[in-house]
């Protein structure tokens, strides 16, 4: 997809952001971020954070907002179109803001999921909306046929 975007524009930097869990002998996301870090992607982390809610329960958070948002706002200058992966109603703010730079926001995610992935409000203000789900075919991995087990039903006639 990066490819993609170079082929149509200069594009100045794909950043990938994420929480880890620290001090784990494997993450399931540290291959993913070390592939993303090796073809091209600015990586931004930070570790997670546990704590106890009011019921006892042990709870873990790792909101990027912040990053993503002050890294849009430090990049507008020099920039005229962002790309944001996300459906997060709290980024409309922030793409108003970066818009009233002069830069063009497109929003990529997703109406078609049950609830929709992106805020009305952040599709409404974004320049342009491009649907996760259409960009599936060409980015998407290949579906393998499914192996669920075929169930044979009987009729009165078929009982022996």
């Amino acid at each position: 997809m990066v490819d993609a975007f170079r082929e149509k524009a200069v594009l100045v930097r794909a950043y990938y952001y994420t929480a880890v869990t620290e001090g784990e002998e494997f993450s399931p996301i540290r291959p993913l971020i070390d592939w993303l870090g090796y073809n091209g992607f600015s990586m931004v982390t930070k570790p997670v954070k546990r704590f106890t809610d009011a019921q006892g329960h042990t709870r873990t958070k790792g909101n990027m907002d912040i990053e993503i948002a002050i890294d849009m706002l430090e990049l507008a200058p020099r920039i005229d179109h962002a790309i944001l992966f996300s459906g997060d109603g709290d980024f409309r703010r922030l793409v108003q803001a970066v818009q009233a730079k002069g830069v063009r926001v497109t929003v990529v995610s997703t109406l078609k999921s049950q609830p929709p992935m992106i805020a009305d409000e952040l599709r409404r203000q974004a320049d342009d909306f491009i649907e996760l789900v259409d960009l599936l075919q060409e980015y998407g991995r290949p579906r393998t046929p499914s192996t669920t087990p075929t169930v044979r039903t009987f009729d009165r006639d078929d009982r022996a």
